[in-house]
């Protein structure tokens, strides 16, 4: 079974579907599909992918509106993260009630690396653990888009937090230092910490398998493993690619084994 983690829905009715006043970024409209999700379908089959879960894009802000009719089109083939702003005092009863409305939200997500400090100041800080611990409490895994810089704080959240937590796009790694990244190395020795194989596009150009990041990948996989790590982003072919010391059953796992046990999606 593959999954992946990843897709990211926009419309270009943005009479229906508006950006939020506090958007970090406003993404180019103007080749987006007017369905979105039949396009996402065609790329599931040009794909094999079998199911997906959709990370709610960030220019939607705490508005779920186009995921949640997406998850009610697809229900089975489907799910979907949610995005809240910590700052934002009502987030934890805003999360609770979205995942009462639609149990097919799996996760939540914080974002937090050089670029992205709109949303949190620091993870040590009441109102971000207050969301992540709503989040535990409902059995929703963390989604964690932090840079290498951020990892050491992730670190103590977790220890204190507790809950099944994804690290985004191998925590970014063109946006630290090596010193910063022995920090995410670092998070793989903490329990229910996974990785999302995913991202490398943002710092390597030989797409579609952008092999000139094995050295790197490979170093991230032997720490965390294939049983905690996840595809998520381009072609599946990369998990093969990068995991091809491994057995066709470990790349089972990551290629949507791991999400499927997760998830309890059998």
């Amino acid at each position: 079974m593959t999954i992946e983690w990843n897709v990211h829905l926009f419309s270009p009715d943005l009479d229906r579907y508006p950006f939020h006043p506090r958007a970090v970024y406003l993404p180019d409209l103007s080749d987006a599909p007017p369905d979105p999700l039949s396009a996402y379908r065609e790329r599931m089959t040009a794909e094999g992918i079998d199911r997906a879960v959709i990370v709610h894009p960030e220019p939607y802000g705490d508005d779920h509106k186009l995921v949640l009719e997406a998850l009610q089109q697809e229900p089975d083939r489907l799910r979907a993260t949610s995005l809240f702003y910590p700052k934002d005092p009502e987030a934890p009863r805003k999360l609770r009630d979205l995942a009462a409305q639609e149990p097919r939200i799996v996760a939540t997500r914080f974002h937090a690396h050089r670029g992205k400090e709109q949303y949190l100041d620091n993870f040590d800080d009441p109102e971000v653990r207050a969301l992540w611990e709503a989040a535990v409490e409902l059995g929703l895994i963390v989604e964690l888009h932090i840079g290498p810089n951020y990892a050491r704080e992730a670190a103590a959240a977790i220890r204190a937090c507790g809950g099944t937590v994804l690290i985004d796009h191998l925590a970014e790694p063109h946006l630290g230092t090596g010193v910063e990244f022995a920090d995410v190395l670092e998070l793989a020795q903490l329990e229910g910490v996974y990785m999302k194989l995913s991202g490398l596009s943002h710092f390597a150009e030989d797409s579609p398998l952008y092999e000139s990041a094995l050295p790197f990948t490979r170093r991230v996989i032997r720490e965390f493993g294939p049983d905690r790590l996840v595809w998520g982003a381009g072609t599946p072919g990369i998990v093969d690619a990068h995991l091809s010391e491994y057995s066709e059953a470990d790349r089972d796992k990551v290629r949507g084994g791991n999400l499927a046990r997760l998830l309890s999606w059998g």
